[in-house]
């Protein structure tokens, strides 16, 4: 959950009733972050919902906020601001925005070298003879599915950690509990038995 940064006692009451602008002022003049701590508490909420509206997850929400006053706690020595709210939602927005470009590149080279995995393993599997019409090659991934469902579990869960979740051999070691001896020696003969059942004799 969401902490302030500070919870002002009683003989800092008087705090807690200056504007926005001097809790700033007082804040770069005096460099005391119980003034910044105020305008943490003041606007936890409102950076909260915005982050919320963007990011859609809890625990993403939360992380942003704390990224968006860590970085304010610079920034306002930086800029002149006149109206802090507004400035501030802009401030979320566009470090929100900016997450999701982030993610969106992340999530596109994950797809990508995904692909690049998958076409690897049929590859690895046809012996890099494989059909040139996209419709064949879609029925030979749905059978090479099925293929996968008649492997010893230890086989096919190696298989899919590696070509079908972009997992590594240490990875799938820590994942499955199995030895990286014993991965390695799994994906190894997966791939032999999938070879014997999918490539004609």
């Amino acid at each position: 959950m969401l902490r302030s940064l500070r919870k002002p006692n009683s003989s800092e009451a008087a705090f807690v009733t200056l504007t926005d602008a001097q809790l700033i002022d007082a804040y770069i003049s005096e460099g005391n972050t119980d003034y910044f701590g105020l305008l943490f508490e003041r606007y936890t909420h409102l950076v909260f919902g915005v982050c919320m509206k963007y990011l859609k997850n809890t625990c993403d929400a939360e992380d942003a906020v704390m990224g968006i006053f860590e970085k304010l706690m610079t920034d306002l020595k930086k800029h002149e601001v006149r109206d802090f709210k507004n400035w501030l939602y802009r401030v979320a927005k566009n470090h929100c925005l900016m997450i999701l470009r982030k993610r969106k590149v992340k999530d596109k080279a994950e797809g990508e070298l995904m692909q690049e995995k998958q076409q690897e393993f049929m590859e690895i599997v046809f012996e890099g003879h494989l059909p040139s019409e996209e419709k064949d090659v879609e029925s030979i991934l749905i059978s090479l599915h099925d293929a996968l469902n008649t492997l010893r579990e230890e086989q096919k869960r190696c298989l899919e950690l590696m070509y079908f979740e972009n997992k590594t051999y240490q990875e799938i070691s820590l994942l499955t509990g199995y030895s990286l001896k014993q991965v390695k020696s799994y994906i190894q003969n997966g791939k032999r038995n999938l070879i014997n059942m999918m490539v004609p004799k």
